[in-house]
């Protein structure tokens, strides 16, 4: 019968310091992030970017910018066109041409084009569906990747 109580008060003091062991890391608290900060911040003339939780992400949104004959004289109105990911929205994509090209858009539209049916000899197949971002910038502001097209 001893040693059952033995047994029992080793267990209880490892229960103690277990308990001040939590109570120590409860003190110390994670201090929240502020959900209310702006995405983008203005120091001096440039805006500047806040830095997201996963850098890069903006690469992913933006797959890659639509150089054709309609894009080019879009791009004299300050309308830049864009492949985006299929499954982005307008606020993600204004978050990433800031956080990519550092100007910040006025507005963004939104395309969504579905692939076409095709067929190859006897095989039925279809092309990829595409979603494509007109994104309008401020009088002055400027992709440099139109430049000398």
């Amino acid at each position: 019968m001893g040693l059952f109580g033995k047994k029992k008060a080793t267990d209880d003091k490892k229960a103690e310091e277990k308990k001040a062991v939590d109570v120590k890391v409860a003190k110390k608290e994670p201090k929240e992030e502020n959900k209310t900060a702006p995405v983008a911040k203005k120091v001096g003339k440039k805006i500047v970017a806040r830095k997201e939780s996963r850098p890069g992400s903006a690469y992913r949104v933006l797959i890659r910018p639509i150089i054709s004959e309609k894009a080019t004289i879009g791009a004299s109105q300050n309308k830049y066109v864009f492949e985006v990911y299929t499954d982005a929205n307008k606020v993600e994509i204004k978050k990433a041409v800031l956080e990519i090209y550092g100007v910040m858009p006025e507005s963004v539209n939104i395309i969504n084009h579905r692939g076409k049916s095709v067929r190859f000899g006897r095989k039925f197949g279809r092309t990829k569906d595409v979603k494509k971002a007109v994104v309008t910038l401020k009088k002055g502001d400027n992709i440099k990747l139109y430049e000398g097209i």
